[in-house]
Formats: C-alpha cells, sequence, structure tokens
C-alpha cells in the first residue's frame, strides 16, 4: 500500500511554487510545509496500514482467530467509528492525537487485511494499481486546478449527501441483499464518491485546514484512499465471479 501511495505525491519540495492566486509568499512557505506535514503522516498510515494488512493475510493463527471469532471481527469494524470521536476532539493535544491516530489506522489495517485475505492476490493488486493511478490523477489535477484558481469547496454539500445515501444503501443491502448488477453499480457509485472526496479534501489541504489540523486533514484523506480501495476491490472482485 505504501509503494502505491508514493506514486502520488506531488512535487511537495517546490516551496516556491504558489499554490493558488493571491498567497502571499511568506503564507505560501507555510501552506507547503503544512501539506508536507499531511502528507508525512498520510505516508505513514498507508505503510502502517500495508503491515498490519499482509500480517492479517499471511500469518495463518491471526487469520483463522478473526474468520473464527465473529465478535473479534466487529470489534475491529466498530473501533474505528469510536476513535474517530476523541481523535477529532484531541487532534491538536500531542502525543495522544498520534497514539489515537495509530489506534485508528490499526483498525481499520486489520479490517482490510481481513477483506483482502478473502481475496484472489491478482485481484487485490489490480486494485492496488488503479486505487493508485487514481489517487495520483487528481491529487496532481487538484493541485493544478489550485494554481489556476479553481475551488471545489461547492462539492462539500452534494458529496455529504451522496455519502449519506450510500450509507443508506448500504445498511439496505445487510438487510435485504442486492443482486451481483445492483452491488456492481453501488460499487461504481461509491467509487465516484470517494474520488470527489479526494479532490474535496485535497482542496482543503491547500487552502482551508488550519496549521493545527493536520491530523485530521491525513485522517480525511486515509480514509478517501481507503475507501476508494475498497470499492475498486469489490467491484473487480463481482467482474471476476461474473467473468
Amino acid at each position: 500500500m505504501y509503494n502505491t501511495y508514493s506514486s502520488v505525491k506531488v512535487d511537495l519540495e517546490a516551496g516556491g511554487t504558489t499554490l493558488f492566486p493571491g498567497l502571499s509568499h511568506a503564507e505560501n512557505d507555510l501552506r507547503w510545509g503544512f501539506i508536507r506535514k499531511v502528507y508525512a503522516i498520510l505516508s505513514a498510515q498507508i505503510l502502517l496500514t500495508t503491515l498490519v494488512s499482509a500480517i492479517t493475510v499471511l500469518y495463518t493463527p491471526l487469520n483463522h482467530l478473526l474468520f473464527g471469532t465473529s465478535w473479534l471481527l466487529l470489534l475491529f469494524i466498530i473501533l474505528p467509528l469510536i476513535l474517530i470521536w476523541p481523535l477529532t476532539i484531541y487532534h491538536q493535544k500531542h502525543p495522544v492525537n498520534f497514539i489515537l491516530l495509530g489506534l485508528f489506522t490499526i483498525c481499520m489495517s486489520v479490517t482490510i487485511g481481513v477483506v483482502c485475505a478473502k481475496t484472489e492476490a491478482k485481484i487485490v493488486l489490480e486494485a492496488l494499481i488503479l486505487t493508485s493511478a487514481v489517487v495520483a490523477g487528481l491529487t496532481g489535477y487538484t493541485f493544478w486546478a489550485a494554481k489556476k484558481g479553481k475551488d471545489f469547496s461547492f462539492l462539500g454539500p452534494i458529496l455529504s449527501a451522496s455519502l449519506t445515501v450510500l450509507i443508506i444503501a448500504g445498511f439496505i443491502q445487510i438487510s435485504f441483499p442486492l443482486g451481483p448488477i445492483s452491488l456492481a453499480i453501488y460499487s461504481v457509485l461509491g467509487a465516484v464518491v470517494f474520488s470527489a472526496y479526494i479532490v474535496y479534501d485535497t482542496d482543503n489541504l491547500i487552502k482551508r485546514h488550519t496549521y493545527d489540523e493536520y491530523i485530521l486533514a491525513s485522517v480525511m484523506l486515509y480514509l478517501d484512499i481507503i475507501n476508494l480501495f475498497l470499492e475498486i476491490l469489490r467491484l473487480l472482485r463481482l467482474m471476476q465471479s461474473g467473468n
């Protein structure tokens, strides 16, 4: 996962490049420093996710424990939702913020590892490559668009509504399982929504996040990338099962 993300880095050393029109030289340098910090934290999250997911997939006793103990797997699924709350509150309190971020990332990574363990290695690799390409393209585009004066703040309400619909549809899927075609459409829509979130959150990173919100900014982008990967993985699995 780390190698996948490494290809999406923009030229973060180019501190002299103006991020968007009207930004002073001093503010521009500060903003580039903030962006570098966020992407450094995000890279560490991706690396940790790679390691934990690989252990979950390859270490047989842990694999059997998670598959054989439904409550333990459910705990790892629920914990990230719980940890988001204190992480939001203490995102400025060091070192509590990094401890919470590590726990959040590990719980997410175990869940991802379980999903990957149930999937053919070839499909996982294809999903990683596609996710890398999409994230690289969207990240580069957003930095370019910001430099040209484009703004993506209008996406906020649209994406919030779209995410709410996806969550409701997800609960419906649990109670009344969708057919393969409906599930494929759901995955495509999910991939589109999280792709748009990458643009929106990258735009916020460039223009709107304050300098002490580096934890929140990295978590937002991490969730965008992970959810995009999972939607692409599910779509590829459906395509594979349906030949």
